[in-house]
Parts: C-alpha cells; structure tokens; sequence
C-alpha cells in the first residue's frame, strides 16, 4: 500500500490563534503558561487534522512559537554570549522568555540585548533568525522541545515523525560572528548533541526521523559535499535502528543526485514540483536499494489544485517500478507557505466561486495527497472517484476560463519597445536636478513609508467593512491621522516625509484591490515571521489598472506641507513574489504586467506634484532562484519590471526602492543596474555589516542603511545609531547617505516608534554637524 507522507504543517492557526497569543504574551496580557497551551492546542488540532485524512506518516516539531531554526539554535544551546544572563536562569518560564529575547532582543530590567539577525529562508517570503556561531562554540542539549512534541502526539494515540533540521542545513544557515574558522568546522562539536537528541527520541518510542537537507538542492562546495557523507554515517552508526527520512526540497538535487542516492538512509524526499525533471536521473539509483522514495508531487508553496492526471503520470511509473512498499506521496515541501483551510471561505464577495474551485489549501492538500495514493494503486473508493471527477473539472475550467485572459494587456506586453525601461538621464545628472528641486541637506532623513497602525486604525477599516462606518466618516478619521503625522515628521525635523499608509492593509494586498486580475481571501494567513501574518492576494489573471491607487491620500499629504512627501507604491517583483501566483504562463510575463501598471501609477504621482516616489521590492532578492545557473535570466527579467516601473518620469522626480532582510553580494551589480536614486536597505541587525556588498562594488547612487530595528521592541539610543552611521560612513561616502530606519513601522507602537525617530534625528544632525566640523 502506497504511504501518504506530510513534511509539515501551518502553525499559526486557522484563526492566526498563535499570533494573537503570542502578542497578547509579549504585552502582559496573557501568562506564559496560557501561551504555551495556545501553542499545544494548535499541534493537537494539526495532528488530529491529518490523521482524520489519513497521512500515515504525521510530522511533530514542525511547530514553532518564532522559527525552527532559531528552535534548533536553542535545542542545541547554540545561544549567543549577550544572552547568558537570561539563559542562566533556569525553568521552562525563563526558557520561552530567553527564546524571544534572541528572536526580538530584551530591554527590561537593566537587560539590554539586541535580537539575532532575521533573513530569507531560500526564495520563501518566510524569515528565520540566523544562528551566531564563534571558534570556541559549544552545543548541548538545552531545550527537549522535539521530545515534548512526540510526547504529546504519543498520548494521542499517533506516533510522529519528528522533524529536525539537518546538521549539515543548520550550521550553514548560520553566520562566523568571529574570523579564523569556517562553521561547518563545529560539526564535530555538534553531532554528538544531535545524536544523544535522536536516541532521546527513539527511547521515547520514534520509528522514524525527518531530517531536513535543502541545501542538497543547491550548488555545493568540495567541501560541504564530502561532509554529507561523513556525518550521515555517524548519525546511522549511533542510532541502530532509528530510520531517516531525508528531506530535500525548492529545487532538484541535479548535480547531487548520487551523493544524496549514497547517504546511509531509509527513505529520500524529492520535490517534484521545483524538480520534477529529475525523476529521469533517480531512477537507476534505485534499481539495487531498498531505498523509499518520497515523491513531493502536491505544490507546498502554491495554492493552485493539484492536477491529479499529471500527477499520476509522475506517480504510477515509479511505483511500477519500485512497488508500492516503496514509494510515499507527499506535498513537495512542509505547507507552512499556504494558509489553512479552504473551507473558511465563504464570501464569494472576497473570493468568486469560480476562482475558489481552483484552489487548495493546507488541510485541502492532504487529500489531495491521500487521493494520489489511492488512484495511483488503483484501489479506488466513490468519495476519491468523485473528488477525482471534480478535479479533472476544475483544471478544465480554469484552462478555458474568459476571466484569465485580456487582449489588451497581452498587446500592451508585446508593445514594450528598446529603452522603454530606462530614464532618461544618468544618475549624476538626475541627482543634480533633484537637489536643485528638493534642496536636502547631508545624510537626508525619511522613513520607509508606514507608521504604526493602531488597533483604532485597524479597527476603522474593520467597521467600513462592516458598514458601520460610512466611507466619509472612514475617510475623515484617515485625514486626521495623516493630518498628525505629516505634522509630526514636521515638527521633528524629517526631511522627506511619508504620509503614513493608515489606509492599507497591506503592502501587496492594498494594490491588489486595486488591480485586475486578482481575487482575496478572508482567512488565507500565511506566516512571514514570528507573529507576522500575511494575506498574499490570488492572482489569477492577467494584470491591469483600472484607476489611480494612491494618488488620493498622497496628494492629500503633499498638500499639508512644504517638504517633500514620498509615494509609496510595492514594486512589480515583491507584489509578483508575495501574492500566490497563477501558474499557466512565465512568471516574467506576469512582472511585466504588474510592472506596466505600477508605472502608470508613478506617472500619476509624477503628475500630481510627488517629486518622490519609493517603490519598494523587498523580494527581488528572494525571487532570485537558488541554482547559480538559473540566475541570470530571472535577474534580467526583474530589473527590467522594475525599470518599465519606475522610468516614466523625468530626471527631477526621485525614485528611490527598499530592500530588507537578504544578502546583496550576489546580486550587487544587478541592484546597482535597478537604477533607483535611493535604495535603502536593513543593515541594522546585521551592524552594517551587509553594507560592505555597496562598498566593495563602489555602489554608484544613493544609500540609506538602516540604523535601527524596527523588528524589535527595543529603542535604541541615539549614540547607537550614530555608531553605526559611522561605521557606514567609513565605507560609503557621505554624500550618498540617507538615514532611516530599516523597514516599515506599522507593526510598532507609537511611543517607542516616536522615541527612536526622535533619536535617529538627532544622530543624523550630530553626523552633519562633526562632517561641518572637519570642513571647517
């Protein structure tokens, strides 16, 4: 009988339960244990969930209250210096209050830390806490979280597979916080640790182990493949009788295929979506193994229903050949990256029944998963026959459907002509314009665009929704915030303004209701980080702009002062990224159309008296594909949409972008060919340390790093911020700096919002003020 195998499972709730107790936790309202609780009812519900469907191999510790891996960094006491204080005190209370500490920093009691640095988790929108390693690192066993999880599933009557992120992943996920070794030099330290973690949970009563490898999916050095080898053996070797599953996923193993066929372990995981090619290479590995195969053949990352009869023609050839004793159906990678339940959406006013009827969520995964298992060995039952009717239906009326396709846009695509995507000028003549037209002192002051959205804010929006706010009354609430804020900046002594975005739900949702081609849900949550939550809107079609999107509250700020006030719009890669996007065509053509329709934005900005205009693409970095031969092709096609974007204007209008939480060496020289005028970018939690990529290429345009974390509750000083301005200044030259913070403040409260503004002005008047010095 085929096996149906589950690599993971969402974590936030249906109804975003950890979020909201997360952050009722972090604000006193709620106690540690009741958090902890929330956190057990949500992993007996997703367990409960999948055995009711039927997977027969159900993963444990894919939940988290933060991150997996800063979960790893704390299982293993691979815990920072600065948090010893916290770390030495003992108790499961202190425990979760040392694991936020690392995620968020602490600022309480004379304790003053900093948070660990967040990035990209490969080309997801999901942010891990990276782990910090030194020369003399130790590891132990610190926290028995993953044992605490089988257990609890154990009492439930279902044995899990645990799942842990592999060793070899794990430190190469990490980051040297000092010079002299390399991090995969600790392994030796570390397996130890690892293994007394696997007999733990074999005592406890584990069958089999998930051990999450993606970076066997990437290109590998001499030296990290070697390594592979070596530590699958010792983790075989101590565990007689513990059974591994290895896990791969976001890509194909390509080159590593017969490294990973050699590896000392009981079952394989290949993401067929990402890879689907490489089943031609698998299969003469298999002919002399008693090797199982795990076919990851449901998208994880995508909300699209599964076509069975493609899936099947993946399938059956394979269990042909190897038997169904030998062969799990999987998602190709943990469902973390879509959102619950399906079945939550009911307003057809959100999201149309045509479109819902393409669509699958988590829960709606694991039967599809189940019904591949089932059609595949032929043992086919009326409900399966009957889902399997339904799908063959939908597929055929999402390839036929009139809502998908426009003329208009696809001739507009085809339209775009040579230098379409280029301004007019270059940078050192646009640059002397601008200053002309705004006149900005040295180390220019802004924000990246959104102020804290209180939950009055928020629940304004909620009430027009409702209809118990009329759309004048709404509006009249939103001029008076942005009325207090603009004059707020003012009386600070901000030197480009933002209006606040109290308007916008969120960064890519708020355009996509503006957009054709596009469809929402109400409960479609995906976690970004930590409590973090986004709603990627569904793009279904193809892309156009029906009327203006923000020129509206824009100009309305603009015209409440003097100063320059920025428009804000979300760049055509991040909207393509961080929406589900439809998969019936190239994703460069969809970019293109995104693209075209935030230029025509722009131009109305322009038109309307906004000299500056951000266009932030967060995400351009995170799109980039994870195999070093597939990059120039995608980096070519998304500058270029960000170019058609931003290159309808003349050389007077500003145009700057935002980046945050990525690493830019790779990829510098394609950021410097973007051609904005001011990027800026998180440089905050790293100590400026990611600047180097923009000194070391000698970056030619305008630069602002950010000075502090807006990710953490913590105010920093206005000492630490010049600090780190000067380290900046070392390396980028000082007329190209801007100051500002490192990314949005909508998640963040207003009195520490306002208290690090306040001090992130005064560093940059104590900057100019020691450069007019040394002039003087």
């Amino acid at each position: 009988m085929l096996r149906t195998n589950n690599l993971g499972y969402p974590r936030i709730g249906a109804q975003r339960e950890l979020k909201k107790a997360n952050e009722a936790f972090w604000s006193g309202k709620i106690s540690r244990r009741e958090l902890l609780d929330v956190g057990l009812k949500i992993c007996q519900t997703n367990w409960e969930i999948q055995r009711s469907v039927g997977i027969d191999l159900i993963p444990s510790n894919d939940f988290s209250f933060y991150d997996q891996v800063l979960d790893t960094s704390l299982t293993f006491g691979a815990i920072p210096q600065r948090y010893h204080a916290l770390a030495d005190k003992k108790g499961v209370e202190h425990e979760l209050e040392l694991y936020f500490a690392m995620a968020r920093g602490y600022q309480q009691e004379g304790v003053d830390v900093t948070a660990m640095e967040m990035t990209k988790w490969f080309d997801t929108n999901y942010h891990y806490i990276v782990p910090e390693f030194v020369k003399n690192q130790s590891f132990s066993l610190f926290s028995e979280k993953a044992i605490n999880e089988f257990y609890e599933a154990k009492k439930m009557g279902i044995i899990t597979k645990p799942v842990l992120l592999g060793p070899i992943t794990y430190l190469l996920l990490g980051k040297e916080k000092e010079a002299g070794f390399h991090r995969l030099d600790l392994i030796d330290k570390l397996l130890p640790v690892y293994n007394q973690l696997l007999s733990k949970l074999k005592a406890h009563g584990a069958e089999w182990v998930q051990i999450d490898e993606p970076f066997l999916a990437l290109d590998l050095d001499d030296k990290t493949k070697s390594l592979y080898p070596k530590v699958f053996s010792q983790l075989k070797q101590a565990n007689p009788g513990l059974k591994f599953v290895l896990t791969t996923y976001f890509e194909g193993l390509r080159d590593n295929t017969d490294l990973a066929f050699s590896l000392p372990v009981n079952a394989l995981h290949l993401d067929l979506v990402r890879g689907e090619g490489q089943l031609q290479s698998v299969f003469p590995k298999l002919k002399n193994k008693d090797l199982v195969l795990s076919l990851g053949v449901v998208d994880g990352r995508n909300i699209w229903k599964n076509d069975y009869e493609s899936s099947l023609g993946l399938v059956r050839p394979v269990v042909d050949e190897l038997g169904s004793n030998r062969v799990w159906i999987a998602p190709s990678c943990s469902l973390l990256h879509v959102p619950c339940d399906l079945d939550l959406e009911t307003d057809e006013a959100i999201l149309p029944a045509t479109v819902k009827n393409w669509l699958a969520f988590a829960k709606q995964k694991l039967t599809e998963v189940k019904d591949i298992a089932v059609l595949a060995e032929g043992r086919v039952d009326e409900a399966t026959q009957a889902r399997a009717l339904a799908n063959k239906e939908a597929q055929e009326d999402r390839s036929t459907s009139k809502l998908i396709h426009h003329d208009a846009v696809k001739q507009r695509i085809a339209s775009i002509g040579k230098g379409d995507d280029q301004r007019k000028s270059t940078f050192a003549v646009r640059k002397q314009k601008q200053q002309q037209a705004l006149g900005l002192p040295l180390f220019p002051t802004t924000t990246i665009g959104s102020f804290p959205q209180t939950k009055e804010v928020r629940s304004w929006r909620a009430q027009l929704k409702k209809g118990s706010l009329t759309a004048e009354q709404y509006n009249d609430l939103i001029r008076k915030e942005t009325e207090e804020a603009v004059h707020w900046q003012e009386s600070l002594g901000i030197d480009v303004l933002v209006h606040g975005e109290f308007e916008r739900n969120d960064m890519v949702e708020y355009f996509g209701e503006q957009l054709q081609g596009y469809a929402f849900t109400k409960n479609g949550w995906v976690q970004s980080y930590g409590s973090r939550c986004v709603k990627p809107p569904v793009l279904y079609g193809d892309v156009s702009r029906p009327k203006d999107m923000t020129v509206f509250w824009t100009a309305f700020a603009q015209s409440l002062t003097k100063l320059p006030v920025k428009g804000m719009l979300t760049g055509p890669v991040t909207i393509l990224q961080w929406s589900f996007v439809r998969n019936d065509q190239p994703r460069s053509e969809t970019a293109f159309q995104i693209a075209l329709a935030i230029r025509d934005e722009v131009v109305a900005l322009e038109k309307a008296g906004i000299k500056v205009i951000q266009i932030d693409e967060p995400a351009i970095r995170e799109g980039l594909p994870l195999r070093k031969a597939d990059q120039q092709n995608y980096l070519e096609w998304a500058v270029k949409a960000f170019r058609l974007s931003a290159s309808g204007v003349g050389d007077d209008t500003q145009i700057h972008t935002h980046m945050c939480y990525s690493e830019f060496n790779d990829i510098i020289a394609h950021i410097a060919a973007m051609d904005a005028d001011v990027i800026t970018i998180e440089t905050s939690r790293s100590q400026m340390e990611l600047l180097d990529a923009f000194a070391d290429f000698s970056y030619p345009n305008d630069i602002g790093p950010g000075v502090y974390d807006i990710h953490s509750p913590r105010v920093p000083s206005k000492e630490e911020m010049v600090f780190l301005l000067e380290k900046a200044k070392a390396v980028i030259p000082a007329e190209q700096l801007w100051v500002n913070p490192d990314c949005g403040l909508k998640t963040r409260a207003w009195p520490e919002t306002k208290a690090a503004i306040e001090a992130m002005v005064a560093a940059a008047k104590t900057l100019r003020e020691s450069v007019q010095e040394t002039v003087d």
